[in-house]
């Protein structure tokens, strides 16, 4: 007993009697730290792990021994010099014993990720990311990263007091997060990085310096995010959307950020551009369901979810519209509906206490209409007419929803624009209630118009590009825009969605046939305006003039014979020096300066004859001859449902 005893005290007494092992260990430290890692005895110590790979737990054990002493006595040198040895055991040791190695491994860096000094934070994210990055040959069934989901979140929310080194704590943080989601993602035996109790750690981490900090470099907070995010979402299985998506609706509810939209657009652009497109509609159907759940919420945070919305569907994403088409416009036209309740009651709560005003509710609504253009731009064309009889049965007529009969009811995907379709939508057109004539025109456009030539502007100075499309029921069309200009309630807006529409009409229907007709249209127009039989204000007539005239100025920069633009720009040019009641620019102003009297003199109308002329000779020659008679609408008691009285009706 007593020998036995004696070479227990001479063996840790004496180095020369430690295990071989340790004696490796301790030979890799210099006497000066600064010296760094010794690396001859560097290679002694892999070598021997690597033919003695049962020794791997012991060698982990007393290098993570070695490692806590130093840090405790504050000797940071050494403290470097063990965990660069047990990063360079990692990468070695690529067999069935790195399990053996990883434990002591992963214990120490979260020694070193409690300590309190933010080098050492920094320090053990770098040794963890390499760590991510090595691909293992076996499965571990017992390791948890809960801890380090969580310390690598509250780093990315640092709050130092050093600006430099607060980012420094950040982007490490970030970049530990990206290394857990790297290391568990694709193996199913590791914690699933993807439970809801993950996600609302690691994404709120990551939008908060999304959000907080601009691109300044590719070190920036915000640099290392939008990698890190970009990675998370492009990794997430159809499953794994959801949980995914939920905390960044959470978090942009909690800080108020739908109003800013700017930064909610941000962030849905990114996902929408990072996940597997055929994931596309589950996120869309979440912000749907989002939508729904802010029903009692002020207009703009309805709005920031809509324009959300309106900027997912242009995304190029087949799968995010497709199963949901009717989903979308039912929730689209279902807060379409509830807006137009609170903005007939001021209030957009049932209890009467939460106020909302006029102008808060119709900028929701022009976001909503927008949200559907750009839902049905998404669309193929056959399948834009079923969803506008579904648009057309539940649009927020009060007292007025029309029998039209269910869109999927044995329907067999009509071809675009059918009278199904059409005569129920024109109709709409001809409403006494100024605001429905003025969605439906707005709702039209945007199904027409597949190329996003809406968005030009209502001036006379616009440059454009010929696109040949082809339609049906064209007359139909130009009888009701013709209708539409004798409405006696239409303001600026009205003004500006018909133009918006010929606009459209011209540029999407371009043909020689379509060009004249339109021609003959707008010239029918101005008669219209002309005319002392028709119930018209000067505004109204104003107004005419001035659709006239931005319609001429688009149509003769559509290459158009030059005499066109010609007698075009002569008109123009006279009325902007004579008559500027007659242009947009002045008629349709916040605050139009017209006469008491409106009285036209010939110089200043666009003159049939002289068209005509201009067209002859040119590939439009074979229409241009139904120039010389004048259009006119074939007209029933049925083409209107308004309940205003037109003094004399146009046979």
């Amino acid at each position: 007993l007593f020998f036995f005893f004696l070479t227990q005290c001479l063996c840790g007494c004496c180095w020369a009697l430690r295990p071989r092992y340790k004696r490796l260990v301790d030979n890799i430290f210099p006497e000066d730290p600064e010296d760094g890692l010794v690396k001859a005895n560097m290679e002694k110590l892999t070598f021997f792990a690597l033919s003695a790979p049962e020794k791997l737990d012991r060698i982990a054990a007393y290098l993570s021994e070695r490692l806590t002493r130093e840090l405790n006595r504050h000797r940071y040198g050494y403290v470097c010099i063990a965990l660069e040895a047990l990063e360079q055991l990692l990468l070695a040791c690529h067999c069935q014993s790195i399990n053996l190695l990883v434990e002591s491994f992963l214990s120490t860096l979260r020694l070193l990720l409690e300590a309190d000094r933010p080098q050492l934070h920094i320090l053990a994210t770098n040794s963890f990311v390499k760590f991510a990055n090595i691909e293992e040959d076996t499965p571990s069934y017992h390791r948890s990263y809960d801890f380090f989901v969580s310390r690598f979140s509250e780093m990315c929310h640092s709050d130092h007091e050093d600006t430099d080194v607060q980012n420094k704590i950040r982007v490490s943080g970030i970049r530990g997060l990206q290394g857990v989601v790297r290391k568990t993602v694709d193996d199913e035996l590791q914690v699933n990085i993807w439970e809801p109790r993950h996600m609302e750690q690691i994404v709120p981490a990551l939008l908060v310096n999304l959000q907080e900090h601009t691109h300044t470099s590719s070190e920036s907070p915000a640099e290392q995010t939008e990698v890190c995010f970009r990675e998370l979402l492009g990794r997430a299985a159809y499953g794994h959307i959801n949980n995914a998506i939920r905390p960044v609706l959470m978090h942009l509810d909690t800080h108020g950020l739908w109003e800013g939209r700017s930064f909610a657009v941000q962030c849905f652009q990114i996902i929408m551009y990072s996940i597997q497109s055929q994931h596309s509609h589950l996120v869309i159907q979440q912000l749907l369901g989002h939508l729904d759940a802010n029903s009692r919420s002020p207009a703009s945070v309805r709005a920031g979810i809509v324009e959300v919305l309106s900027g997912a569907a242009v995304i190029e994403a087949t799968g995010s519209v497709g199963p949901t088409v009717l989903e979308v416009f039912n929730t689209l036209l279902r807060q379409l509906r509830q807006s137009v309740d609170y903005e007939l009651t001021g209030y957009y709560d049932n209890a009467g206490k939460l106020k909302t005003s006029s102008t808060e509710e119709k900028t929701l609504q022009d976001a909503v209409i927008k949200t559907i253009g750009s839902f049905a731009n998404r669309l193929p064309v056959y399948q834009r007419s079923e969803v506008m009889l579904f648009i057309m049965g539940k649009i927020p007529v009060p007292g007025i929803y029309p029998a039209l009969g269910s869109p999927n009811g044995g329907s067999n995907l009509l071809t675009a624009l059918p009278s199904s379709f059409l005569e129920p939508l024109l109709s709409f057109t001809l409403m006494e209630d100024p605001d429905i004539r003025l969605l439906v025109l707005s709702i039209l456009t945007s199904l027409i118009d597949r190329h996003r030539n809406s968005l030009c502007r209502f001036s006379i100075r616009r440059n454009v590009h010929l696109m040949c499309v082809s339609v049906q029921h064209a007359q139909r069309l130009y009888r009701h825009v013709y209708l539409a200009c004798r409405e006696e309630s239409s303001g600026r807006s009205h003004y500006q969605a018909l133009f918006t529409l010929l606009a459209v009409l011209s540029v999407e229907l371009a043909n020689e046939e379509v060009v004249v007709d339109l021609i003959r249209l707008v010239l029918a127009l101005q008669e219209l305006a002309l005319s002392n039989q028709e119930c018209l204000s000067v505004f109204n007539r104003c107004g005419v003039h001035a659709v006239c005239a931005a319609f001429f100025n688009l149509l003769s920069q559509l290459n158009l014979p030059p005499p066109l633009h010609l007698h075009v720009t002569q008109v123009i040019e006279r009325r902007q020096k004579d008559a500027p009641h007659l242009l947009p620019e002045d008629a349709l102003s916040d605050k139009p300066r017209l006469p008491g009297q409106l009285k036209v003199e010939e110089v200043l109308l666009f003159v049939p004859s002289k068209i005509c002329e201009a067209l002859t000779g040119s590939s439009y020659s074979a229409h241009a001859e139904r120039l010389n008679t004048a259009y006119t609408p074939q007209l029933t008691g049925t083409h209107t449902l308004s309940r205003s009285t037109h003094c004399v009706s146009a046979d």
